[in-house]
């Protein structure tokens, strides 16, 4: 196995059977970040395999034991093919889209059901590479994590049950993914940036900001998290970052003296 998010493509026709109107699976990845149970990281194969999926990505381990085989059943190519890497900002970094899983309800930022985040995804074009994220077992996404997210999601459940076990809940929202019904949604939002110039145009936002005054060292850290998590969420084009970028560079340079375009001499009226 390779690491370091070193790429090996996965061996997808071993076990992809793709259905006439099924999404196209390949450019799907799912990324396990810190998960403390081997089992469950075979179980999440195995429904990656279910389901048609096939790239998946670890973020906090550097291999995997004995037990994601044994629980691993016929999605040993997933298993084979799995990557890596030492942080989420990496492991996304290809990525247009991120959608983020979280079992607790919170209301510092917007929050959708599965159902609504299978709708989000496709308002996109197909040709957007989507990752999805699911925390460790016990303690979920940090606060940080979740706020590299484009679009955060739960899984609705009964009462206040414990949160789903991690290979379930990978189960769960894939196979909505991959068998959802009535037809897709029409695609009206353009490709976005990849997740990396995503995160560049919200870095370059931010140093702009700090150099207007914005931020003082009381709120500097409120701030950029803030204008992070705003451009993630809007899922950034190469369009919207360009005007955004230059309204404020703009800004930075200060008001232009306007200039009056001299009246053209015409015929004195009788």
């Amino acid at each position: 196995m390779e690491g370091g998010g070193a790429f090996r493509r996965a061996p997808t026709s071993a076990i992809i059977d793709r259905m006439d109107g099924r999404p196209d699976t390949l450019r799907f990845a799912v990324v396990l970040v810190r998960p403390d149970s081997m089992e469950n990281v075979g179980l999440a194969a195995r429904g990656m395999a279910n389901t048609g999926f096939a790239d998946l990505r670890l973020v906090g381990v550097d291999r995997l034991g004995p037990p994601a085989w044994r629980t691993a059943i016929h999605a040993e190519p997933v298993i084979e093919a799995a990557r890596f890497f030492p942080t989420l900002a990496a492991a996304v970094a290809d990525r247009e889209l991120v959608l983020g899983s979280t079992a607790r309800i919170r209301h510092d930022f917007p929050l959708v059901a599965l159902d609504e985040a299978v709708v989000r995804i496709g308002e996109y074009p197909d040709a957007a590479r989507i990752g999805l994220v699911f925390g460790n077992e016990r303690t979920g996404l940090t606060q940080a994590e979740l706020g590299l997210a484009n679009v955060r999601f739960h899984i609705p459940q009964a009462a206040r049950q414990p949160s789903y076990n991690l290979g379930v809940a990978v189960t769960l929202a894939l196979h909505a993914i991959a068998f959802r019904g009535g037809g897709a949604p029409p695609q009206r939002r353009d490709l976005p940036l990849d997740h990396a110039a995503q995160a560049e145009a919200g870095r370059r936002f931010g140093d702009m900001l700090e150099s207007l005054g914005f931020m003082r060292d009381t709120n500097r850290d409120f701030i950029v998290e803030k204008v992070r998590d705003i451009f993630f969420r809007m899922a950034l084009t190469a369009k919207d970052r360009d005007v955004i970028l230059a309204m404020f560079r703009r800004a930075l340079e200060g008001p232009r003296e306007r200039r009056l375009r001299p009246r053209r001499e015409g015929k004195e009226r009788l």
